[in-house]
């Protein structure tokens, strides 16, 4: 679990993909009405409350998936033509049991991908908020500097972080050498676990929410607090 003391770090890097994803629709088999304003708005909700848990001192990197490179594309592919099958069929259920199509438009998280008008307007959204949150937020006027990478810069959302990662390495003044700086990268995907071994960091932990089991409710995104969330050290690990 987190403790005050487990997280005083000084760089928060966020692959935001994850984030969009849970805020936007569930695993469950329903369809989702579509209601671009509120998405956006639990998404916002959601990083301020990851920003106000973590307190990073020196940078929080918001990065989300651009265009993938060739090799992972084949593999994309195919996720959004099974997605699209899966949507299919769940219009088809609908039809069959009500007679018709439902009535508000749905969700379709294929649009969850760089280069669609949602993902757009969400990049244009999130710059604005993050310059909103300057002005008027104490929290982020006193807080860490933000950088942002949308959906029109390429490289999937990991290894901008990766590369963020190598660059504050090299550039940042306020690194001093392996170590001097502790590092929180949110989500637990075996691929981050990988890639924050090889930053060679021995200051690195993950964070995510507890999964739940499966009959438990899953709470707004708004609500978490610390007890919520669990920390995996990659020093331990190493």
């Amino acid at each position: 679990g987190l403790s005050e003391k487990s997280m005083q770090v000084d760089n928060f890097y966020l692959d935001m993909n994850g984030i969009i994803h849970t805020c936007t629709h569930s695993n469950n088999d329903k369809l989702i009405v579509y209601n671009e304003k509120d998405m956006f708005q639990k998404i916002f909700r959601y990083t301020d409350r990851l920003y106000k848990l973590v307190k990073p001192k020196n940078k929080m990197f918001l990065a989300i998936d651009g265009v993938a490179p060739r090799a992972k594309m084949n593999q994309q592919r195919s996720r959004r033509f099974r997605s699209s099958k899966e949507r299919a069929a769940l219009m088809a259920d609908h039809v069959a049991r009500e007679g018709r199509l439902p009535d508000d438009e749905s969700f379709d998280s294929n649009c969850i991908t760089p280069g669609t008008d949602f993902m757009f307007r969400l990049g244009i959204a999130f710059r604005q908020w993050i310059e909103y949150k300057m002005k008027t937020d104490p929290f982020y006027q006193n807080g860490a500097e933000i950088v942002f990478s949308g959906p029109d810069v390429p490289g999937e959302g990991e290894h901008k972080v990766m590369d963020m990662v190598r660059w504050d390495q090299q550039n940042d003044p306020n690194y001093k050498g392996l170590g001097s700086l502790k590092h929180c990268m949110y989500g637990l995907d075996a691929d981050l676990i990988m890639l924050s071994l090889v930053t060679h960091e021995p200051k690195f932990i993950l964070l995510r929410e507890k999964i739940l089991k499966r009959n438990q409710k899953k709470k707004e995104t708004g609500s978490f607090s610390p007890e919520d969330f669990e920390i995996l050290e990659i020093t331990i690990l190493r």
